[in-house]
């Protein structure tokens, strides 16, 4: 850990250990807890790292009148003497001898940051106000997590030879079939904010890059009120060239996941343990997985009904997330060769059957969180493709001549991080796994 020396703090929670008992220290955080009794004050301090138990004494009489009057939530220096105690949480606590209120609290606060009797504040309310929401100590280490996570993905990929880029957000034209899209006045026309780095990954596979991967924002005008769609969230999406077919994809994605999760589980099993009640289950290698056909003769047998022929409701995934662990032992299943029916026009046929595709989707505890494909990388292919989808030639021509000049086999996934954070801590929505949530009613905070 950093050593934080600026005039409020010299360190942070995480820094203290029994090798410092005796010494003296400032810290400065939140007030999480507040306990006044008549000879002695309980403070518990709250900082990015966790909580300590402060203790102020009358004999320290100008740090004791103000922790008499101090309210919760403010934002607080503290200087003091680490000592041992066994009752504390870790094993330490400091004695007070310097209280310093550098911001106050209203002390009437619009949500509680400590819940009382397991029940939280109504989501909604939670999210007007979710600047406090986060200042709980799991709401914190969702963001932890999240961080490790992408890290331990970006590294992944940076191992694999794959290189990061950064794509518009503003664009022409739609990146995917279909009205999902939020349409923007771009001075004397019309842009479209992203549904997807798809067209310019695939850009950068007809420039030679051979292999590339992005983390940025994705915008989808989905008129969805479930609890794992947003208008806006953060995407990973990856590409690679020089493929035998999408089941390359499928490997490389699964090694990704593998990988990441075990970076998680080494470093925040035990808080995820603690907080969510959950272990993080590393997945073994190789995922299972099904074609289309192959799910929908297990569903039937089950008695689950298609809602769409050729795709997934999200009751039938449900009940694959629950096939796979059963069958498998496995949370992860991959679904393959989708109809190109429902599939984008820009997927790969099947050569022995123009009416599948070379695509897979992804489900993780019975939730669809990756949709993946080798892509057509043959002009006239591709479009004849577009033409079939009835979409406007013209409106896509700059992704055409893409393929113009020589284009390499290639396919790619894109994933939500949100999703598979929600998946991972069991998490009720991907509202609590959104730093600031994006949906059809809500664009404040």
């Amino acid at each position: 850990m950093v050593h934080m020396n600026t005039q409020y703090r010299t360190h942070m929670i995480g820094d203290l250990s029994s090798s410092l008992v005796g010494t003296s220290v400032r810290l400065a955080g939140w007030v999480h807890v507040v306990r006044a009794q008549s000879k002695i004050i309980f403070l518990v301090l709250r900082d990015y790292d966790g909580l300590v138990q402060c203790v102020v004494l009358p004999e320290h009489a100008e740090a004791f009148s103000v922790a008499k009057i101090v309210s919760q939530e403010s934002v607080v220096s503290v200087e003091g003497t680490i000592v041992e105690a066994k009752q504390a949480q870790g094993g330490l606590e400091i004695q007070v001898t310097s209280l310093e209120v550098l911001s106050a609290s209203n002390p009437e606060l619009p949500i509680p940051v400590v819940e009382r009797g397991g029940n939280e504040t109504d989501q909604a309310i939670r999210l007007d106000y979710r600047w406090i929401d986060l200042r709980k100590p799991e709401k914190l280490l969702v963001f932890k997590i999240w961080t490790l996570f992408e890290e331990a993905l970006r590294d992944f990929f940076i191992a694999e030879r794959f290189l990061q880029i950064h794509s518009p957000k503003l664009m022409s034209s739609p990146s995917e079939s279909g009205a999902e899209v939020f349409e923007v006045k771009y001075f004397e026309r019309s842009a479209y904010l992203a549904q997807s780095p798809q067209f310019y990954k695939q850009m950068a596979m007809a420039a030679g890059f051979e292999r590339v991967f992005e983390v940025g924002p994705v915008f989808r005008a989905e008129p969805s009120f479930t609890t794992r769609h947003a208008t806006e969230f953060t995407g990973l999406d990856f590409e690679m060239s020089f493929i035998a077919s999408h089941k390359d994809v499928m490997d490389i994605w699964s090694r990704a996941i593998a990988s990441a999760m075990q970076r998680v589980a080494d470093q925040y099993g035990e808080q995820i343990k603690q907080c969510y009640g959950i272990d993080v289950v590393v997945p073994s290698l190789p995922f299972p997985e099904l074609t289309m056909e192959e799910a929908k003769a297990l569903l039937s047998k089950r008695n689950i009904t298609s809602e769409r022929e050729g795709d997934l409701s999200p009751e039938e995934e449900r009940a694959l997330g629950g096939i796979s662990k059963e069958k498998y032992g496995h949370e992860f299943i991959f679904i393959t060769e989708y109809p190109a029916s429902v599939r984008p026009f820009y997927h790969m046929r099947k050569e022995d059957d123009p009416n599948s595709t070379l695509s897979f989707d992804l489900i993780w505890k019975g939730v669809e969180i990756t949709t993946g494909a080798q892509r057509e990388h043959r002009y006239d292919i591709l479009e004849a493709q577009a033409k079939e989808k009835g979409m406007k030639l013209d409106s896509i021509a700059h992704y055409l001549d893409f393929f113009r000049y020589g284009c390499p086999p290639h396919g790619g996934a894109g994933i939500g991080f949100g999703r598979m954070i929600m998946l991972m801590l069991n998490l009720e929505s991907i509202r609590e796994a959104s730093y600031v949530y994006r949906g059809v009613k809500r664009l404040t905070p």
